[in-house]
Parts: structure tokens; C-alpha cells; sequence
């Protein structure tokens, strides 16, 4: 492994290794970060990223010694969550060299979240470098690890499927919609009921893009309080069954022991529609649809079952282009090492191309204009010392058939 892979560092907790309670106790929101960073600034890490999302809390950085920096980011991690540094050790983990980079590679491309493919985390990282930028605790070496880390990111986004297919029954629902209706921004959507289901689809409606959304419910108060939360409209529960008509998307949670939506009234909406479909997604249980609204042109009934086979077979979707984006990232990651590698001996080269510049500017003045003179005090002058120190080492056999063997590749003595 190379000296430059070392000096990577990671140390935080995530998902697997502490619980969500300790994360949200350790969570640097970006109004605390600059602090954060300048306190770690002061305590000696020069170079020093924080990302905080709702799986982990890290610190990236760059330092000759992981264990000196992993000791300073727990003192920092433990003084946050009002905790001695010996108690919240056994939750922290601390990464260097090769796997902080294989593992900062898996997070920028989202292979290391909860939900594989999550497509935030590359925005968090860029937000997390932002910040460290602006806090002055960036650093060469840091900020060119992770552009490093942004490009595998786009490779595997561009390459894989990785962030594909709806892993959730509320993503699923947000999929067949789309499929459907395209732009949801111009869509209705109606919420029959106050159950958990149906609130959490409409929240992802709603954040996929949907503006116009109305509850209503049996009980106008709890239609009224669920509005409130949701920013939407109310609707009497009398009114449901006309304004089918003007919904692009209905989703019934009331789970009843009657039907809700009655198929004719469905087949009347699809009229006043003029084939313009509906998506109806019931989330009741028992189902608060009627079953024969399936066999209706431009009805798209899913219930529970139906989304999550969907989900269900997103999340197979992401499984798969997973093990195409880890060979990413380890492709990558050996293309990032070597550059290190070669970059840390450039100032070795510099100083060899200099000595033998030297020398031969000292070859030319001596030999008066004299080239094969020149050339033989040249090849004398670099050859003496190593010549010298191969010897010792020869007599000594100590590490003689390594530098024999190094030699040989260096000048391809082979050939």
C-alpha cells in the first residue's frame, strides 16, 4: 500500500453500527459545521470533511496518522453527544489507506446506504465539501479525493441501473404515476381516508412534484388536521363521489368493511373524462375499492400487493446493478491509488533530473568542448555513488536482491 493511501482517514458511525438515537445525538446539521470543523481545525486536523446524513456521521480526512486523527474526531464525536470518548468508542469505526477510499467511493455512489441507490448522497457529500471548502479545512489531498469520489459517482449513475426502480410501496406508486400521467405537476390527486398508508404516498406525491391534492374523510375534523400537515385542501366527504371526475389520482386508506369507490361511479368519472385515465391506488384493508374497477378502460387499480411487487422487484433491479457498480468502484479505485503512487514520486524524479543536470553541465565545462570526454566524466559522475553504495550493500547481503531486482526494472537491464 502507498505512503499518499494512508493518509486517508475515515471515523464516524452509521446504520450498522450505532443506533438512530446516538446518530441524531452525534448529527452536524450545516449551521453547526463550520464550528464543528474549526474545532478540529484547532485541534490539530488541517484537513477535515463532516457529512451527516440520516445513516451516518463521518469525518473525512487527510493525515500521516490515523490513529492521532481518530482519537481527535472522537474526543469532537463524544464532546457533541455528551458522552465520554470511551463510551461511544465501541460505536465508532476508523478506516485508513486503501479501504477510507474504497469506502468513500461506496458512499459518494450511494452503495453503502440503507436504501442502495439512494439518489441524495451525492448531493450530501457535495454539500459536505462545500462546506469544509468554506471552512477553510479542505486541503489538496482531501478535496482531490473527493473529486475522485463525485466522478466514480457519475460513472456508476451513468454505467449501472443502481438508481433504478422503486424500492418502497410509496416509490412504487410514485413510479406508476409518472408512468401514467408523466409531469405530475399538472395532475389532481385525491386522498379518501386518514390512514398511515395513504398519508405517506401522498407525501411522496407531493414530493415528486404533485400541486393540487385534496383529503377528505367520513370525519370532516381528522380530513381538516391531515390537510393542515399535508398543505392541501379539504373536501367534503359527500362531494368524493363527483369529484372523481376531476382527480388524475385517487388514494383510499380507509379500510372499512364497505366499498368506498364503487366501480360505476368510477366508469361515470371515466365518461366525464374522455378517456383521460385514472390512477387509483388503495391502500385499505380491506380493499375500499371495488374489485371490478379493474376491468375498466383507464382504470390503473394497485392495491398493497400490487405496489409492492413492483417495489419488490425494483429493489432486485438495484441488487443487481449493485455488483456491477462495486466492480466500478474497485476498477476506479485501483486507478486512484496508482495515480497517488505516481504522483508521490514525482518530487524524487525532480530531484534525480536536477542532480544529473548538474552533473552533466559539469561534465561539458571540464572536458572543454570535447564530447566523448564529456560523456565519459558524465557516465562516471552518475555512476560512482551507486556504484559505491551497491557494493556495501552487496558485501553486506542485506537487501541486495531487492535493490538488484529494482535496479533491473528501473534501467530494463533484462533487455
Amino acid at each position: 500500500m502507498d505512503a499518499s493511501a494512508h493518509r486517508l482517514v475515515v471515523i464516524g458511525a452509521n446504520h450498522r453500527s450505532a443506533s438512530l438515537t446516538l446518530r441524531d445525538a452525534l448529527f452536524v446539521d450545516d449551521d453547526s459545521a463550520p464550528g464543528f470543523l474549526e474545532g478540529l481545525k484547532r485541534a490539530g486536523l488541517a484537513q477535515a470533511m463532516v457529512l451527516s446524513t440520516c445513516d451516518r456521521v463521518e469525518v473525512w480526512t487527510a493525515d500521516h496518522d490515523a490513529g492521532r486523527a481518530a482519537a481527535l474526531v472522537g474526543a469532537a464525536f463524544a464532546a457533541r453527544a455528551g458522552l465520554e470518548p470511551a463510551t461511544l468508542a465501541s460505536h465508532l469505526y476508523t478506516l485508513s489507506g486503501v479501504e477510507a477510499a474504497r469506502h468513500g467511493f461506496a458512499v459518494t455512489s450511494s452503495l453503502d446506504s440503507l436504501v442502495i441507490g439512494e439518489p441524495h448522497v451525492t448531493g450530501q457529500v457535495k454539500a459536505a465539501h462545500r462546506l469544509a471548502r468554506e471552512a477553510g479545512t479542505l486541503g489538496g489531498e482531501l478535496d482531490g479525493f473527493v473529486q475522485a469520489a463525485f466522478a466514480v459517482a457519475k460513472r456508476v449513475r451513468s454505467d449501472t441501473a443502481v438508481g433504478e426502480g422503486p424500492v418502497s410501496i410509496a416509490a412504487a406508486a410514485v413510479q406508476i404515476a409518472r408512468d401514467l400521467h408523466g409531469d405530475l405537476s399538472g395532475c389532481r390527486a385525491l386522498l379518501v381516508g386518514t390512514g398511515e398508508m395513504g398519508e405517506l404516498v401522498a407525501e411522496s406525491l407531493l414530493a415528486a412534484g404533485l400541486r393540487d391534492l385534496s383529503v377528505t374523510a367520513p370525519r370532516a375534523s381528522r380530513a381538516e388536521a391531515l390537510a393542515k400537515a399535508l398543505d392541501c385542501h379539504v373536501l367534503a366527504f359527500e362531494e368524493m363521489r363527483e369529484s372523481l371526475a376531476e382527480a388524475d389520482m385517487v388514494l383510499t386508506c380507509l379500510g372499512g368493511r364497505t366499498v368506498t369507490v364503487a366501480a360505476d361511479a368510477v366508469a361515470a368519472a371515466l365518461r366525464k373524462r374522455r378517456r383521460r385515465p385514472i390512477f387509483l391506488v388503495d391502500a385499505g384493508i380491506p380493499g375500499d375499492v371495488e374489485v371490478a374497477v379493474n376491468r375498466l378502460d383507464g382504470a390503473f387499480l394497485y392495491d398493497l400487493a400490487d405496489l409492492e411487487k413492483v417495489a419488490l422487484e425494483g429493489r432486485a433491479t438495484r441488487e443487481a446493478a449493485a455488483r456491477a457498480a462495486r466492480d466500478i468502484v474497485e476498477a476506479e479505485l485501483g486507478v486512484f491509488l496508482r495515480g497517488r503512487a505516481a504522483r508521490a514520486a514525482v518530487p524524487a524524479i525532480v530531484a534525480l533530473r536536477t542532480r544529473f543536470e548538474e552533473a552533466r553541465e559539469t561534465a561539458l565545462a571540464e572536458a572543454g568542448g570535447d564530447a566523448a570526454e564529456a560523456t565519459r566524466l558524465l557516465i562516471n559522475r552518475l555512476l560512482h555513488a551507486p556504484s559505491e553504495a551497491m557494493k556495501d550493500k552487496a558485501a553486506q547481503g542485506a537487501e541486495w536482491q531487492a535493490m538488484e531486482k529494482t535496479l533491473k526494472t528501473l534501467f530494463r537491464l533484462e533487455d
